[in-house]
């Protein structure tokens, strides 16, 4: 019975947990960032879906949130973020630093 409750309780936390991600939408088109700031709520986990709508392979980078991936041209990546403290965390397209620049601002 006690694994049951425990496997019970655990099932629900998990849940909530899910339930509390917030999903953030990034689209990269002609090498800049289409909404290049974007907000979440702070000591929440986050989800960055960056869809690459260029014909290019670009490399999404954040030395802030310690991510770097390179996106095929007409391809998407996610990656999932730790909860965050309220702050401001840059992130940028490597293959194209001079136009694909963006933030998250954590409330």
């Amino acid at each position: 019975m006690r694994g049951f409750l425990f496997l019970t309780a655990f099932t629900v936390v998990s849940y909530a947990a899910l339930a509390a991600e917030t999903v953030i939408n990034l689209e990269i088109k002609n090498h800049v960032f289409v909404t290049p700031t974007v907000e979440a709520a702070a000591n929440t986990p986050i989800i960055l879906r960056v869809t690459n709508s260029d014909a290019t392979a670009e490399e999404f980078e954040s030395y802030d949130l310690k991510l770097e991936k390179v996106i095929p041209g007409g391809k998407s990546a996610e990656f999932r973020v730790r909860p965050l403290k309220a702050g401001e965390y840059k992130f940028f397209g490597e293959f194209n630093e001079a136009t694909a620049q963006g933030k998250l601002i954590v409330k």
